[in-house]
């Protein structure tokens, strides 16, 4: 029994991917209370899909890395959207959706001229057994500094997203803050997109946090839940997913979403209603 649950291990591929889940189901863990609090699932998500564009502008100026053009387009579109929200009379959900929209129709635009999209398909639910050691490297850089950006900013992100007036009275630098989250976000879910997956990736950053919210009754509760859900989801999708010959990011997601629902069915009946 022990060589059953074991036999994943022995492959560099599978320890690779651990070693990735480890580091980015805790931090989109993290991340996702704040974009839940802040209602910003929405935006997450046309983040994610604007990867597209960005891999298209790339490919149209010649850029061989674009994991580099997706992560300067992602910090461009996220500030664009935070700037107009701030200004228009619009409902948020609708410029979000009117971005996105037109984001992704000129990536597919750009990149199924001549019929080559297949090339990019696999980014819509990814593969994170193809992560190498230089690139977990690099996601653990990225841990350090969301850990720090946390560290000293989370108490006034908390108190923007409760009263964003009465933050701005408190002297809290608002637009600056909201503006480097954006760009964290940005920033995180490029470097994720070809692991986790187009499609899915907004899923990972609000199911965790969707759960713990059902479950949790304070601000440390909720962090610890949603980190815990996130790397159970993880662990436990990489390994089931190894055994059943199944895509790893969506059999992270249905762990995640089953959690989500158990969570929501105590809720309840916890409460009666």
């Amino acid at each position: 029994m022990l060589a059953f649950f074991t036999d994943w291990w022995q492959y560099g591929f599978m320890r690779n991917a651990f070693w990735a889940v480890l580091i980015i189901t805790p931090l989109f863990g993290i991340l996702g209370t704040m974009i839940v609090n802040r209602k910003m699932a929405f935006f997450s998500d046309a983040l994610g899909h604007s990867a597209l564009t960005g891999i298209a502008i790339g490919v149209v100026l010649g850029v061989t890395d674009t994991n580099l053009s997706m992560i300067i387009f992602a910090i461009i579109f996220a500030l664009l959207l935070n700037k107009i929200s701030s200004k228009s009379t619009a409902s948020t959900d609708t410029i979000i959706s009117v971005f996105s929209s037109c984001s992704v129709a000129i990536g597919l635009a750009i990149l199924s001229k001549g019929g080559n999209f297949s090339k990019y398909s696999s980014l819509l639910v990814g593969d994170i057994l193809s992560i190498t050691k230089k690139e977990i490297v690099y996601l653990i850089i990225i841990f350090a500094i969301t850990l720090i950006f946390w560290t000293i900013a989370f108490n006034k992100l908390n108190a923007i997203s409760i009263n964003r007036t009465l933050a701005k009275s408190r002297h809290i630098p608002v637009s600056l803050l909201e503006n480097l989250f954006a760009v964290l976000i940005a920033v995180i879910v490029m470097l994720s997109i070809k692991w986790v997956g187009i499609l899915i990736i907004n899923a990972l950053l609000i199911l965790p946090a969707a759960s713990s919210r059902n479950l949790a009754v304070n601000m440390r509760e909720y962090h610890f839940f949603a980190i815990l859900f996130s790397v159970f989801s993880g662990v436990l999708g990489l390994i089931i997913s190894y055994f059943t010959n199944v895509a790893t990011g969506p059999m992270i997601i249905i762990i995640a979403s089953l959690i989500y629902f158990l969570t929501f069915a105590y809720q309840k009946i916890t409460h009666g209603n």
